[in-house]
């Protein structure tokens, strides 16, 4: 009887535990991608690079990523979020093992491509997972909570990364943190289960939509929202990609800090980014249980964290690295809150059996403008400093609020025309536009 209730109770609350392993999955995921940040002057050392070569290194992960995006987005739509997960982290566990192995700039460039090709499926598969456990009323809160994971990846990063190299190399440090991507692996494959359908169901039903709704490839492309989320992605994520692969290492050679300081210090952005966008996506969630409509309720959250950008500007002129902490800290917050919420506007936009295909491809195109932006960076922080970087990224949020506000709405396939058949429309509606 016991055995029977305790089963009953996890079953109920499965969702919950499948939101716990999403964030420990994450967490590991951003700790392998960070791991060359906090390790550049070690890698620049080891294979000989300046600041051009390291850029190239950190673009071949993200030109994989940006590649497969979209791919790994069509992927958890075709194939559901269980499979695509698993073999996502096992996938990017054995190219982090293949990275601490690597004895040749050309093989460790190979498994951070590898890493780029396997990493991008876990957010697709993130939000799918959410949006058919969650409704809207706990949806952002539900998403943050996974999200979180990125942010505490970077934040336990520095001072993991920084006492196995330290305790022992860093080639130990990438071989420990791939072995225990692949324990999170079987954990996953453990826990992991589809949604009841009467679950689903439920969940569409509360927010008006059909269960069953979608669009077709062909058509997702004549959304104007899809088009708007495209661009947002592109000129946001730059700022939050910045914070990953750049922070580390400016704090070390702009202010300053020994890499055993980035492991006592380095870590503080991440958790005030952390903290920042769980209480941006709670308030957003509490603006829809007080009646605003979901997309609204992301929409004027957002907005409001664009405040912050116009610190990004001052960052050059701060007086030590005290001051740089802090206000990349708040800048984070901003960048994070986008990166995280901008997924649930995707959900609440889009028909569930999209979303991840949606999500995919703004993955692809926050990566591109990334690729872009690491190549400036690379071109410009010996030459010209890091001022221009700076003024660019405070303008990039601003602009991506005037996108949101303009281009997404909620779209809705169109079902009937008359005379048409719906099997071939490839026109949509917007369901409601908001302003």
């Amino acid at each position: 009887m016991l055995a029977t209730q305790k089963k009953n109770w996890f079953n109920d609350n499965r969702r919950w535990f499948i939101v716990g392993i999403i964030f420990v999955t994450i967490v590991f995921n951003y700790v392998d991608r960070q791991m060359v940040s906090i390790l550049k002057p070690l890698l620049k050392k080891e294979f000989t690079l300046d600041d051009s070569g390291y850029a190239y290194i950190v673009n071949i992960f993200t030109i994989c990523y940006a590649i497969m995006y979209p791919v790994s987005g069509w992927l958890v739509d075709k194939f559901g979020a269980g499979k695509v997960m698993l073999y996502s982290i096992i996938l990017w566990s054995v190219a982090c093992i293949g990275g601490g192995i690597s004895r040749s700039v050309t093989q460790f460039s190979f498994f951070r491509g590898m890493l780029g090709m396997a990493e991008p499926a876990n957010f697709p598969a993130q939000l799918k997972t959410v949006t058919v456990w969650f409704s809207g009323r706990v949806r952002a809160t539900a998403n943050s909570l996974c999200v979180a994971g990125s942010s505490i990846g970077a934040i336990i990063a520095p001072p993991l990364i920084a006492w196995l190299t330290l305790a022992f190399s860093w080639k130990t440090a990438f071989v420990i943190c791939g072995s225990v991507g692949l324990l999170i692996a079987l954990l996953w494959k453990i826990i992991y289960r589809q949604p009841p359908i009467e679950v689903t169901k439920g969940v569409m039903q509360s927010e008006g939509r059909d269960a069953s709704e979608k669009f077709t490839w062909r058509q997702l492309w004549t959304t104007k929202s899809l088009w708007g989320v495209l661009l947002i992605r592109f000129v946001s994520d730059p700022v939050w990609y910045f914070c990953l692969f750049w922070l580390p290492g400016y704090l070390q050679e702009g202010s300053g800090l020994t890499l055993a300081q980035i492991g006592l210090f380095g870590w503080i952005p991440f958790l005030i980014a952390d903290a920042g966008s769980i209480a941006t996506s709670a308030w957003s969630d509490k603006m829809v249980r007080g009646g605003k409509q979901p997309l609204r309720a992301r929409k004027i959250m957002l907005t409001a964290t664009v405040a912050m950008a116009p610190l990004c500007a001052l960052i050059n002129y701060l007086p030590g690295a005290i001051s740089t902490l802090i206000v990349f800290s708040l800048v984070a917050v901003m960048a994070l809150s986008w990166l995280v919420s901008l997924s649930v506007v995707v959900a609440e936009a889009f028909p569930v059996h999209n979303v991840a295909s949606v999500l995919g491809i703004a993955g692809g195109f926050g990566a591109l403008g990334a690729v872009l932006f690491n190549y400036y960076v690379g071109q410009m922080m010996g030459k010209l400093g890091a001022g221009s970087i700076f003024m660019i990224m405070a303008v990039l949020h601003p602009l991506a609020s005037l996108i949101l506000w303009t281009m997404v709405r909620r779209e809705k396939v169109l079902s009937t025309i008359e005379g048409t058949d719906p099997k071939a429309l490839s026109a949509v509606e917007t369901l409601e536009q908001e302003s």
